[in-house]
């Protein structure tokens, strides 16, 4: 059996030109006292609540490892937000909280005004 020959190698695709940056600060939890009194003393609500946002499982910050970096990776995909996956593994390991608190800004952004 003949198998074709690989002429050209493929390419990275580009990222697209109309990226936004996030409609908040990673450290701007002020903004929301709510989410951030959430944030701060019970997460894992606010994770939950982000997961429900999103159109997922409420379960899902429970139940899947490195749930805070697929979901802030959803919203960036979902939303058009700026940003790499390594940006948000390098976040949600040194500033999850914070990143939590700007990811439920990000959604009550988005359901006030709609996406960009």
């Amino acid at each position: 059996m003949a198998y074709p020959t690989i002429t050209t190698q493929p390419q990275a695709m580009a990222q697209p030109m109309n990226q936004r940056m996030w409609s908040s600060g990673t450290f701007g939890c002020f903004d929301d006292m709510g989410s951030c009194i959430i944030g701060a003393l019970c997460p894992i609500v606010l994770a939950c609540r982000v997961a429900g946002d999103l159109g997922e499982s409420s379960c899902v910050p429970c139940c899947v490892p490195g749930s805070v970096i697929v979901m802030r990776t959803q919203m960036r995909t979902r939303y058009n937000i700026q940003g790499s996956i390594m940006d948000d593994c390098v976040m949600a390991n040194f500033c999850g909280h914070c990143i939590l608190c700007q990811m439920a800004r990000e959604m009550d952004y988005v359901r006030r005004v709609g996406t960009q």
